[in-house]
């Protein structure tokens, strides 16, 4: 290995959580030690996406393994990236490292149990960087990046596939301008060229009166470039929009030629309600598409209660039950007048005329979804290849909304920055077909409002 170029060590989770990870050092030589094969063969028969990504990285070690017909190569001793990558200067090892090669060996067996793959995996780190290499060790375990650094070695977090959660783009801006500026823009005379620039496709400006902020106008700047005003929209489905926030959402989710839409914000800021509002309203009373399709990654919050009994609908029918909950306030102007329990039947006559569809994401996989307004609720998640792989279901006439809160993330192993529904916002913008709102208003209660904000 050459001592010029950088020497990545990755840990077995970088490969977990991206199987293509391999490919993001091909200009540097990466390592991957024995014990990480070793927990990718323990994950390989596993039918989630750890377990596809592990057998996708074992086949691409094999492949590289190949280079030619007939000439199988040795990882002990190297294989050349340029499989990957034309340009590639970097090798890729799998290695292991032998008692007395390491400067820090009283550590390793004292203080660290070298029955720990982690610790075997620190090892091999801490060997290369005996012999003089510039060595990197990437891994996505907080601990185990601290160990790392107690031993001396350089640590990073795997970052391809993240973004600045701090600055994730909003959807709109916000400016103050004269009085007579918007009225002039009511009227249609307002020059709004130079906004038009400013503006990404499906962007959004409020623009407020410099002495009076409650005189405003909202914009939007369209696909083809033009700017035109978003008025006050009558109730979709019992619900009005509340704030400037709503207003844009529901302008984004009922327009068929936006056929991609993010809407991130926190609790009770209305992002499932409002999709599913438009999606009652696009399905059943406009007939833009056959059916609402509602899907939301099964994991718990706090312990999960096991094993449950049932078909398919039944075993769903718990993590759904936030859906029933917004579709119940939805359907309750129809039902007011009838027995309380039709309020459900309302919800189970939807689903017995295939009107509305559950659906876990564990079978979206291989699906093609054409005509359907779909909704992926919690999708902050989801990692960023889960939600490339759900977008690339979308057939003809298909419009998807991804709806959820960064700052609340059950899944171990994201972050509000390595999440997919953070990725795809940021990838995205600027497309004509996406669109994306950040919802900063809680409307659910003054309650849920303050422990939104102060808990």
């Amino acid at each position: 290995m050459a001592s010029k170029i950088k020497t990545f060590v990755l840990d077995t989770n970088v490969l977990l959580h991206s199987a293509l990870s391999i490919e993001s050092f091909h200009d540097n030589d990466v390592v991957i030690p024995m014990a990480v094969v070793e927990e990718l063969d323990k994950f390989k028969k596993n039918s989630d996406e750890l377990g596809r990504n592990a057998r996708a990285v074992i086949r691409k070690l094999d492949q590289l393994r190949e280079l030619e017909p007939g000439k199988p190569g040795r990882l002990c001793n190297g294989i050349s990236l340029k499989a990957v990558s034309a340009a590639a200067t970097g090798k890729l090892y799998v290695i292991t490292s032998k008692p007395g090669e390491n400067r820090a060996d009283d550590v390793f067996g004292n203080d660290l149990d070298l029955g720990s793959p982690d610790n075997r995996i620190l090892r091999v780190a801490c060997s290369l960087q005996d012999e003089g290499r510039f060595v990197v060790f990437i891994s996505k375990d907080i601990n185990l990046r601290l160990k790392a650094d107690a031993l001396g070695l350089r640590v990073m977090d795997f970052e391809k596939g993240k973004v600045n959660s701090s600055s994730l783009y909003r959807g709109f801006i916000s400016k103050s301008v004269s009085r007579g500026e918007i009225d002039r823009i009511y009227q249609g005379n307002g020059d709004l060229s130079g906004m038009a620039k400013e503006l990404i496709p499906n962007g959004f400006a409020m623009l407020q009166a410099e002495d009076n902020p409650k005189k405003s106008v909202l914009l939007r700047r369209t696909s083809g470039g033009e700017m035109r005003i978003i008025e006050r929209k009558e109730p979709v489905w019992n619900l009005f929009p509340r704030n400037k926030e709503q207003r844009m959402a529901l302008d984004l989710l009922l327009d068929p030629e936006v056929k991609l839409v993010t809407l991130v914000g926190g609790a009770g800021t209305g992002k499932t309600l409002l999709a599913l509002a438009a999606g009652l309203h696009c399905v059943l009373n406009s007939a833009l598409y056959d059916r609402i399709l509602v899907s939301r990654p099964i994991i718990p919050l706090g312990n999960d209660i096991g094993y449950l009994p049932g078909s398919k609908d039944a075993k769903l029918s718990g993590w759904m039950q936030p859906i029933f909950d917004n579709l119940d306030f939805l359907l309750g102007g129809e039902a007011e007048r009838k027995p309380k329990s039709s309020q459900r039947f309302s919800v189970e006559g939807l689903m017995n005329s295939h009107k509305l569809e559950l659906e876990a994401l564990t079978y979206i996989r291989g699906r093609s979804i054409p005509r359907q307004f779909v909704i992926v609720d919690e999708a902050q998640n989801l990692t960023p290849h889960e939600v490339k792989t759900i977008i690339s279901r979308c057939g003809d006439d298909t419009k998807m909304v991804l709806t959820g809160d960064p700052r609340q993330i059950d899944n171990p192993y994201l972050d509000a920055s390595g999440n997919g529904l953070s990725y795809a916002v940021e990838r995205l913008k600027g497309q004509d077909v996406f669109g994306h709102v950040t919802l900063a208003k809680s409307e659910r209660g003054k309650l849920s409002a303050l422990a939104a904000d102060l808990l």
